[in-house]
This record gives C-alpha cells, sequence and structure tokens, in this order.
C-alpha cells in the first residue's frame, strides 16, 4: 500500500481532507470513521488518520468528490462537536502516527472493522520495516568486516566517509581515519584540532573592537517572535517522516546552537560559507561522536558539555569569536525551544534544506538533520508536554557555562587586552 500525499484544513463545522490520488476510480473508494480516527482506502493508496477531537460516524455525514484532472479526492467531514478547533492539522506526520493506546471498543461491527484496518497497516509497516532492517543488518555487517565504526543518528550510518581524502570536506576533525576511529579517539581528535585553531589575538581583537558583535546580539531571530499558530508551507510539511526514535536531544540542542550562530550573524542572509559555518559548528558533525547524557533523561550537567563542545567550535572556527555571541546564542536556543516544536522543527527544515544543496555537506543532512526532524516532529510532539519542553527551555535560559570549562585562558586574555599599552619608546630621530 502507498500512503498518499494529503493536507487538511478546517472550518467551524468540518474537517476537509485533500488526497492526492491520480489514476484511481472514485467509485471504490472507501471511508470510514471511528471517533477521531478516519480511514481512507482505495487500492493502492491507503490513509489512516489520527485527529485531536471527534468526527461523526455516519455515511451521511461525510462527503467525497474526485477531480480526474488534478488527480485530488476532497473528502469532508463533520465535527461531533461544531466550533472545536481541531490542532495540528499542518503536522502531517502526527496524523499519520499510530495512538499510544487502543481506542475503547463500541460495536462488534466497528471493532471488526478496526481489526481488519489495523491487519492492513501492520502488515505494511512490517514490510517496510522488514526491508529498513535487512538494510541495516547488510551494512552492519559489511561495516563489521572493514572494521568500520557507526556513527549518525542512533549510531546507524558507516561508509559515509570512505573517499573524505578525495573531497573539500573541511568539518571533518578525524581525516581519512573517519571510518575507523572508536568513539573516545573521535573525541579525541576534535579537542585536538579545536585546541590547533584556538587564536588567541582573534578572540582579543573580537573582545575589544566588539562593535559588530553588539550589532550581531541585538538582532532579533523572527523564530524568537513566533507562536505555535504559525503554519507550516506546503514543502516543509512533506519533509516530515513519521519516525518515532527518542532520544538525541543534546545533539539537537548543538545544531540549534550552529543554526543560531549562523542565522544571527547573517540575518538569515545566507552566504556561501553558510554551510560549512553550520557545520564546522556542530562536533557530532565534525567528531562523528554525539555527545552522551549520563541518564535516560537530560541533566543541566549535560546541557552544560554539550554547549561546552559548541561554545569551544565557535570561538576557534568561524569569523566571529565572541563569549557575548555564543551566550546570546544560547538564549536564542531556550527561546526557540520555549516557542514550541514548530519553531524548532522550522530551524531544522531550514538546515536541511541549506545543506542539502551543497556538494559536500549535504552527506550531514542525510545522517543527522532528516533524522533530527523526525525527532522534532514526532517524538516532541509525543513525548515532550509543553510543559517540559518550557522546562528544558527554562534549563537553557539560567544555564551557567563558566569560562574556564572551555579549556583557554578566556579571562586571563580579556583582563590582558584591556590593559593600556605604554608608550612605545621614542626613535632616536624624534629625541
Amino acid at each position: 500500500m502507498i500512503t498518499p500525499s494529503f493536507s487538511c484544513s478546517q472550518s467551524d463545522t468540518s474537517v476537509t481532507v485533500s488526497v492526492y490520488c491520480p489514476s484511481i476510480r472514485a467509485a471504490d473508494v472507501e471511508i470510514r470513521v471511528l471517533d477521531s480516527i478516519v480511514t481512507i482506502h482505495i487500492h493502492p493508496y491507503f490513509l489512516r488518520l489520527h485527529f485531536s477531537a471527534n468526527l461523526l460516524d455516519s455515511d451521511d455525514n461525510s462527503d467525497a468528490s474526485y477531480n480526474p484532472t488534478s488527480g485530488y479526492l476532497t473528502v469532508t467531514l463533520i465535527k461531533a462537536t461544531p466550533g472545536q478547533e481541531f490542532k495540528d492539522l499542518d503536522l502531517l506526520a502526527k496524523l499519520l502516527a499510530p495512538l499510544p493506546s487502543v481506542v475503547g471498543s463500541t460495536s462488534n461491527l466497528e471493532e471488526d472493522n478496526v481489526e481488519l484496518e489495523d491487519e492492513l497497516v501492520n502488515k505494511t509497516a512490517n514490510m517496510s520495516l522488514q526491508e529498513e532492517h535487512e538494510e541495516f543488518l547488510k551494512g552492519l555487517l559489511l561495516s563489521r568486516l572493514r572494521n568500520e565504526k557507526p556513527y549518525g543518528f542512533l549510531d546507524k550510518y558507516s561508509g559515509y566517509f570512505e573517499h573524505v581524502g578525495h573531497s573539500e570536506n573541511e568539518v571533518n576533525d578525524l581525516g581519512t581515519d573517519a571510518e575507523m576511529l572508536r568513539k573516545k579517539d573521535r573525541h579525541k581528535r576534535r579537542r585536538i584540532r579545536e585546541d590547533k585553531k584556538w587564536d588567541e589575538e582573534h578572540y582579543m581583537a573580537d573582545y575589544v573592537d566588539d562593535d559588530m558583535i553588539e550589532c550581531i546580539i541585538e538582532w532579533t531571530h523572527p523564530l524568537s517572535l513566533e507562536n505555535e499558530s504559525m503554519e507550516f508551507t506546503e514543502a516543509e510539511k512533506h519533509i516530515f517522516s513519521t519516525s518515532q526514535e527518542s532520544g538525541l536531544y543534546l545533539t539537537l540542542v548543538q545544531v540549534l546552537f550552529a543554526y543560531a550562530y549562523e542565522t544571527r550573524t547573517t540575518e538569515l542572509d545566507p552566504s556561501p560559507e553558510s554551510p560549512w559555518t553550520l557545520c564546522i559548528l556542530v562536533p557530532s558533525f565534525s567528531s562523528l561522536h554525539a555527545p552522551e547524557p549520563t541518564g535516560e533523561n537530560w541533566t543541566a550537567e549535560d546541557l552544560t558539555l554539550a554547549l561546552v563542545a559548541s561554545y569551544r567550535r565557535a570561538l576557534a572556527f568561524p569569523l566571529y569569536r565572541s563569549w557575548a555571541l555564543c551566550e546570546r546564542c544560547r538564549q536564542d536556543i531556550a527561546h526557540f525551544i520555549g516557542t514550541g516544536k514548530r519553531a524548532v522543527t522550522r530551524a531544522l527544515l531550514w538546515v536541511k534544506d541549506l545543506l542539502d544543496h551543497h556538494e559536500v555537506y549535504y552527506v550531514y543532512s542525510k545522517i543527522w538533520i532528516g533524522r533530527l526532524v523526525c525527532l522534532a516532529n514526532v517524538h516532541i510532539i509525543f513525548i515532550y508536554s509543553d510543559e517540559q519542553l518550557k522546562k528544558l527551555s527554562n534549563s537553557l535560559e539560567t544555564l551557567h557555562v563558566a569560562k574556564s570549562s572551555i579549556g583557554w585562558d578566556l579571562e586571563e586574555l580579556e583582563a590582558a587586552s584591556l590593559q593600556p599599552t605604554s608608550n612605545p619608546e621614542l626613535d632616536s630621530d624624534d629625541e
């Protein structure tokens, strides 16, 4: 079965589902409604949606029309409670994702229908999962035969850096050993390169002559002004997937830090250097080693360590190297997450679109950003309530990152740069 492209809209009394299913026989369309669950079946397409509120389930309360020219099937469903708002109709992955609990039984006929639909969905899901599982096992076997160490989202990728020595990848800190290094060695290589790249004179110059830094810090990011009523574009909607993999929130924080730095320094007007800036600022990209939490849930210590890694890169690699700018980017992350899941997802989609069009750095979109979009769009929706997102936002807002934790003598350099310089000795010609 094929899951078709679709979109949803609503009025005070109804919900309209527009499904793209070209070259079908309209007479064969089957539409079933059970409380908040709607199934639409027309071979070879199958669509099952879970709405946030109930619909009327009588055949008399739904209407469908098919336009053979455009290929769109339009289904109008009547709300059980007129005037009730159906939430998140633009979050297509949430509508497609299975419910966390089974809907209670009503009549025997309805139970039979649901069981038949569940069996069909499970068969198709198992087919795709089995294929994905077999592909993963093959890749894992090959990587072990080659002594490769997996990396990327949930350590599910390998082989993407086999020929990195022949590419112009300036983000990679591991060189031609990227596929073979163990996690602790990747982390060590990243720190060594950061130490080599650290430039005291550059940092002191930006600390003293900070006019441009102040302008960058004062700029207001548009996502900080967004709210949960914002709508995704059609292109953004269909990038989503229905993955529900959990974890990796620390990597998400690091990616948002890089996004905040890049968009703040360019004011959302990307330059040819923007893909490099984004990637070089994410420690997980350069070292292929994601931050690891100390427990099942993130802690303040975990957040601090993740941001220390991001701060080090922001102070060693890009054009503007300022502690105050790093702190402002941390506040940006807090605002993005505090604004809600849509702001986080929109930021990731911006990053994904930028990297997808780069001939070298597209690989980081493949092994990281695409899956993080799923994480933000689906996992956060079901696992993280608004209160929990606010808690994470507040933790980032109040988090203290000590300059001493960076490993470089920042406070001494700042103090030295503010000391008055002595008058140079007079030349013999001036005496």
